[in-house]
């Protein structure tokens, strides 16, 4: 009976360490993506309720370094290069850190997102600020409980970060590049295949043992718009091999490898040496 006791005790023990009790986080992580243009923005940050604090000039002091959020920092990427009020921001990922006033907001993006947090006065480094912009702060009418972050006023060439809580909203303009990407895309599409497409197309026909003339076309097309590179007249030597054109084939492996050795590359050389070797006998 003793036994049977001590092993519910026990027992009773075990379950009460491994008990986990869950309970929602007091300020719970909030994610989202946007594209925006042509790129997507990702933003990740906790998300503080006011519950019944004043938030502004009260739990967020005017004029001090905040972490636009709750425990780490607000983590904000871009896929491509952007800009934030004019100013570039790079592709890649940065801690959004704020300074809240009563008429303005500074808002920064911190090339460092290992602290946690806001840091220390000794710990923050200007060279890690990729940019900075003074942006007004606006009045909410309907009051926002949670701290929310949002990117709106969505257009062509970029869209708004928004910053709510309380009664106070700011707006931090995100521009990109769409025209010149798009006027890029439309310039090479117009202008027909480019060199690469061309030495590509050669390239399968050859490794396909397809139509060997159309093949030559296409790769001496990719010469004519590229210029003369070792590797593009190494797969024109291959071609010129399977018609039966070895003088031919041999000559233009030779200039390969001359081009190659004046890249200081010697592996297209030593491949040019033994097929020319092979094709020596042929021809």
């Amino acid at each position: 009976m003793k036994k049977l006791i001590s092993l519910t005790i026990l027992l009773a023990v075990f379950v009460t360490a491994n008990a986990q009790i869950k309970t929602p986080a007091p300020s719970p992580i909030g994610k989202f993506s946007q594209e925006v243009g042509l790129i997507k923005v990702d933003v990740e940050y906790s998300r503080p309720s006011a519950k019944g604090r004043k938030i502004f000039g009260d739990l967020v002091p005017f004029g001090q370094l905040w972490r636009t959020g709750a425990n780490a920092s607000t983590k904000i990427t871009v896929s491509d290069d952007a800009k934030v009020g004019g100013m570039p921001l790079p592709k890649g990922t940065y801690a959004l850190y704020t300074i809240p006033g009563e008429k303005e907001w500074t808002i920064i993006f911190y090339k460092n997102t290992t602290l946690w947090g806001v840091p220390e006065t000794k710990d923050f480094k200007e060279e890690d600020v990729q940019a900075r912009v003074t942006v007004a702060s606006l009045p909410v009418r309907d009051f926002r409980e949670t701290l929310t972050l949002e990117i709106n006023n969505l257009r062509n060439n970029g869209g708004d970060l928004e910053i709510i809580w309380e009664n106070t909203k700011v707006l931090v303009p995100i521009m990109t590049d769409t025209d010149g990407k798009v006027m890029k895309a439309i310039e090479a599409t117009m202008a027909g295949p480019s060199a690469s497409d061309y030495n590509a197309a050669a390239r399968y026909y050859y490794e396909e043992k397809k139509d060997m003339a159309q093949a030559l076309v296409w790769v001496d097309k990719a010469i004519e718009l590229g210029g003369e590179k070792y590797w593009i007249l190494r797969q024109k030597a291959n071609i010129l091999a399977e018609l039966g054109r070895y003088k031919d084939a041999i000559m233009v492996a030779e200039k390969s490898s001359e081009l190659a050795r004046k890249d200081s590359n010697e592996d297209y050389p030593r491949m040019n040496d033994k097929s020319i070797a092979d094709w020596s006998k042929k021809k």
